[in-house]
């Protein structure tokens, strides 16, 4: 695949779908799937279905909105944490959007709250056209601040 745009170590993004904008997200070639910071998440029945319930950042992070989240497509899938353990975390499909494109990509649910970076953006999402510059940062966010 061709890459199309080029990504720093760290940017500002948007989770539309999660009403979240201009989120700092750190760009990890070590990681397969992106991760975001989760508050609670729990499995409920509704109408029937299993549904994952969630929140997102934590009453601490700037932007957090105490908004509730209903999933009923999610998996439950190991993932292994920086620290080679694994983890049993709630994986979502949502979309993100990097240089005024809209890309789908699957988000774990991670406790990143004592990270600096609530979201991570792992190998998953960068396969889909990155090439990664860490000697950059934030050229979404400054490509997007000049279209306004």
């Amino acid at each position: 695949m061709k890459k199309k745009y080029t990504i720093g170590r760290s940017d500002k993004i948007d989770l539309p779908e999660l009403h979240l904008f201009e989120l700092e997200a750190k760009v990890d070639t070590g990681a397969f799937t992106s991760a975001i910071h989760y508050h609670h998440a729990e499995l409920i029945e509704r109408e029937g279905k299993t549904v994952l319930h969630f929140t997102l950042l934590d009453p601490t992070h700037p932007d957090y909105n105490d908004r509730s989240f209903y999933f009923e497509e999610f998996e439950q899938r190991k993932i292994k944490n920086s620290f080679g353990d694994s983890e049993e975390r709630f994986i979502i499909n949502t979309t993100i959007t990097l240089f005024g494109k809209n890309f789908k990509t699957d988000f774990s649910l991670s406790n990143r709250g004592n990270l600096k970076f609530p979201i991570l953006l792992g190998r998953k999402l960068l396969k889909k056209g990155f090439t990664v510059d860490v000697a950059r940062k934030d050229l979404s966010f400054r490509n997007k601040s000049r279209k306004e």
